[in-house]
């Protein structure tokens, strides 16, 4: 993997990292560098599969994707889950088109800036969601509710990945074909502010609809 690691969430007009990742949608590798020439490419980095939020993000990632393939845009999807274990998810939950790839060590993370944050920053947030959670809850508290809602069992993969003193912060960024990035979404944390929330779909697609 050739990637260099930056202090601060890129934005437009910076030069995406190349990466090389393992591949969840097929055998083998996805590279960056792949795209670069081709056509642009709508990254998503994410948490581990163990976050319900995450797994909604790219479920909605996937619902953009044909909108987006009109235009020419290629998406990709980043998981902090190990590739064995994000296999047998997307086996039994397909996601047609979307291209994933697995990052457990978050190496794509780093290069793309998104920050980490104190796990015990995390805990004292208390998340509302009126109609899915009963009561305010703490962010593993909801975790805990939501996977057995949706009957995700969290196996010693996904232990692995939630053993960290430090919780990943999710982004996407739209890349143009000579690898610049053109637009991005960045998860903040100030008082819940955009915290498990995903970006605005208008906003994506005008800014793919000007890079196409």
């Amino acid at each position: 993997m050739s990637a260099r690691y930056v202090d601060h969430p890129l934005q437009a007009g910076d030069l995406a990292p190349n990466l090389v990742l393992d591949a969840i949608s097929h055998q083998g590798k996805i590279a960056l560098d792949d795209f670069r020439g081709r056509s642009p490419l709508l990254i998503g980095l994410f948490r581990g599969l163990h976050c319900a939020f995450c797994r909604r993000h790219v479920a909605a990632m996937a619902q953009l994707n044909p909108a987006l393939r009109e235009k020419g845009v290629q998406s990709l999807a980043v998981v902090n889950t190990p590739v064995e274990r994000a296999r047998l998810y997307f086996r039994y939950h397909p996601l047609p088109g979307i291209l994933a790839a697995s990052d457990p060590v978050r190496a794509s993370h780093r290069a793309f800036g998104l920050p980490e944050i104190a796990t015990d920053a995390v805990m004292a947030i208390l998340i509302d969601l009126p109609g899915e959670l009963p009561e305010p809850m703490g962010v593993f508290e909801m975790d805990e509710f939501l996977n057995r809602k949706e009957g995700y069992e969290i196996t010693e993969s996904d232990q692995q990945m939630m053993t960290s003193s430090q919780e990943q912060l999710a982004g996407q960024f739209l890349i143009d074909r000579d690898g610049v990035v053109r637009w991005s979404f960045t998860e903040v944390l100030e008082g819940g502010l955009q915290t498990f929330k995903a970006p605005n779909p208008e906003e994506l697609m005008s800014a793919a609809s000007k890079i196409a």
